[in-house]
């Protein structure tokens, strides 16, 4: 018996739209910031800095503070706040209430389930462990899986292609002005979180549909497969 969503590849951010990993990065960002004699950042204000990459946060968490850090001390930082979040990558994260139940019912649905993320390898995979949900996704695509990371679409084609999905059936879920430009520049539609990361408002993000709870998902990517379906 064939399922809604055979063939569907559902493809995700990770920061701010499957885990609020905000709290421990600003953790990490703080214990460099005590380095720099700078003040601590506040978590508002870091939830509009994540999405970028490790190298991106810092700049922008020492600007916040009113320091321009320098190349040469981002080289020396960097791998400190890696090694920091690192150690207690889960101490304070937490996956978004509802997440684990759609995660289900997408799969249930013959969805796959993909990771697309500019977060490393490595530590999206270990937070996602430590929290009970790598087991859900098929493929986790970080900034070393391809030339280019989001915004560039082919970070987000590349990952449905490792899993084998078929790029005029998928769907991508994030947060951020980065997941919006990559989907849309590969031709495929996009929903964002109304809670995630982002400096832009959701409304003007631009994407073909938000959510406020996860409860809210399944529905919507029912009604986005439905419309690729029409047009195929």
């Amino acid at each position: 018996m064939s399922k809604p969503l055979d063939n569907f590849t559902i493809a995700f951010d990770l920061d701010g739209t499957l885990i609020d990993t905000a709290p421990d990065l600003v953790r990490a960002t703080n214990e460099v910031m005590d380095k720099l004699g700078l003040p601590h950042v506040e978590l508002d204000d870091m939830r509009r800095i994540i999405g970028r990459g490790a190298r991106f946060a810092v700049k922008r968490a020492a600007k916040v503070a009113g320091y321009e850090i320098t190349e040469d001390e981002l080289d020396l930082h960097v791998p400190f706040f890696l090694e920091t979040y690192k150690a207690g990558i889960a101490l304070r994260s937490k996956v978004y209430e509802g997440v684990q139940e759609c995660l289900k019912v997408l799969k249930e649905s013959g969805a796959k389930l993909v990771v697309c993320t500019n977060k490393p390898t490595h530590l999206s995979e270990l937070v996602m462990q430590e929290l009970g949900i790598l087991d859900d996704f098929i493929g986790i695509y970080g900034p070393e899986s391809t030339k280019k990371t989001k915004p560039d679409p082919i970070h987000l084609l590349t990952a449905i292609d490792g899993v084998g999905g078929n790029r005029d059936m998928a769907i991508l879920v994030g947060d951020s002005e980065n997941d919006v430009l990559a989907a849309q520049s590969a031709k495929i539609p996009v929903v964002v979180t109304s809670f995630g990361y982002t400096e832009i408002k959701v409304h003007d993000l631009g994407a073909d549909a938000f959510f406020n709870h996860y409860d809210e998902l399944f529905d919507i990517i029912i009604k986005l497969s439905q419309k690729l379906q029409n047009f195929a």
